[in-house]
């Protein structure tokens, strides 16, 4: 394990410490920093994202509980870059509550069949779902219950479209399984929504909970291409999901920045997943927003006053930049300088070593001037032509 740093003595205490460095952890880093905060990164390779702007980084795995272990001596707080964290090993050295959320907060939450099981405890509206293992024991006359086709999902580690896989009948099941050769995954009814939303808030060490605009997000392939803010919903619908938010973080105690994903329709407004960290739906609040969602996540976990949530503008678009194939005739450079052009791009480069095919590599921002949501969507809609036809969505 290499020690490395940016500034002269390694010793020093830093305010945070970053478990993962990938560009959820640099968007955290670069909040902090505008805080005047110190922070040191766990990550196993030099050249992710978040290292070249951290003061200081320990190049271990992040899931090493040898480098966790490391990190505590030189940071006073620890956050999570994501969810993907051993708990049952971190517990060993948890002390002065020094991670954010809190083990116990974020346990119920680390992987899907943990989620749905505490969305079903609190009654809350989800899909219908059941662990793989236990459809395989169903007989014929409790497998009509289920509608193919199902969505399959991975217990853990499922992203950007990984971790997913349509399954159209009892065939493609078999063939499913038979290719992965685990039970560790859950199977979903198929949902026909009308429309998918995202919620991104906080909740600070006094219980007090601020919410971002919900939005709505856009997919391709399992991977969100672009986001809208605000989504068009009504009160009624808006009061139920900020409520949903509400009574999850209470029930865990949790502090810190969490993401609820929906799907509405017929069916109404049914939890898709629950992420406990920053979210990609939420990366336009940088530019849209008093606060962003990584400022409010080092505000919360530094003891800092935690500001209050203002849109800046009347809405605001994200878009997904992902890699593309080597043969596409744009250079990134010549695709980077083309995007900088478009009136109003802000653009956030995640500095990634390689161009991989669908690999997120940045995101654009545009704040939208629109003054209601029929403009906002026109508004929206000229912008994506413009930025794909520079660089397209690879899926």
């Amino acid at each position: 394990m290499n020690l490395k740093s940016n500034i002269q003595n390694s010793k020093k205490i830093y305010s945070l410490g970053i478990i993962g460095g990938g560009q959820l952890a640099l968007m955290l880093t670069e909040a902090a920093k505008e805080r005047g905060l110190k922070v040191c990164v766990q990550t196993k390779n030099s050249n992710d994202p978040a290292v070249s702007k951290a003061d200081h980084f320990l190049e271990v795995d992040p899931l090493k509980i040898k480098g966790n272990k490391e990190l505590i001596k030189f940071c006073e707080k620890i956050i999570f870059e994501n969810e993907w964290i051993k708990i049952e090993k971190l517990s060993f050295i948890e002390s002065n509550n020094i991670f954010i959320p809190s083990l116990k907060a974020i346990q119920p939450l680390v992987d899907r069949i943990s989620q749905k099981k505490l969305i079903d405890r609190m009654n809350i509206p989800t899909t219908k779902w059941i662990p793989i293992k236990e459809f395989k024991d169903l007989d014929d006359e409790e497998i009509k219950n289920w509608n193919w086709p199902l969505m399959a999902k991975s217990f853990k580690g499922g992203y950007d479209g990984k971790g997913n896989k349509k399954i159209n009948d009892k065939d493609d099941l078999k063939s499913f399984l038979d290719e992965i050769k685990s039970d560790e995954w859950l199977l979903e009814e198929w949902i026909d929504y009308k429309n998918e939303l995202s919620l991104v808030g906080s909740r600070d060490s006094d219980g007090t909970i601020r919410f971002f605009p919900i939005v709505e997000t856009f997919q391709k392939n399992n991977v969100c291409d672009w986001v809208l803010s605000p989504a068009d919903i009504n009160y009624d619908l808006k009061t139920f999901a900020l409520n949903i938010f509400s009574s999850i973080v209470n029930e865990l105690n949790y502090v810190g920045v969490l993401a609820i994903e929906f799907f509405y329709g017929d069916k109404g407004l049914l939890i898709n997943e629950i992420a406990p960290r920053t979210h990609n739906s939420a990366h336009f609040t940088i530019e849209a927003c008093s606060s962003s969602q990584f400022d409010q996540y080092v505000c919360i976990s530094s003891g800092m006053t935690v500001p209050e949530i203002k849109m800046h503008s009347q809405g605001a678009l994200m878009i997904n930049l992902l890699g593309l194939r080597t043969n596409y005739p744009l250079s990134i450079e010549k695709r980077i300088k083309m995007l900088s052009k478009i009136n109003g791009s802000n653009l956030h480069w995640y500095g990634k070593s390689k161009e991989i095919y669908g690999r997120k590599m940045a995101h654009l921002t545009f704040l939208l001037k629109g003054d209601n949501h029929a403009k906002r969507v026109r508004e929206s809609q000229e912008i994506l032509t413009k930025v794909r036809d520079i660089w397209p969505s690879p899926n």
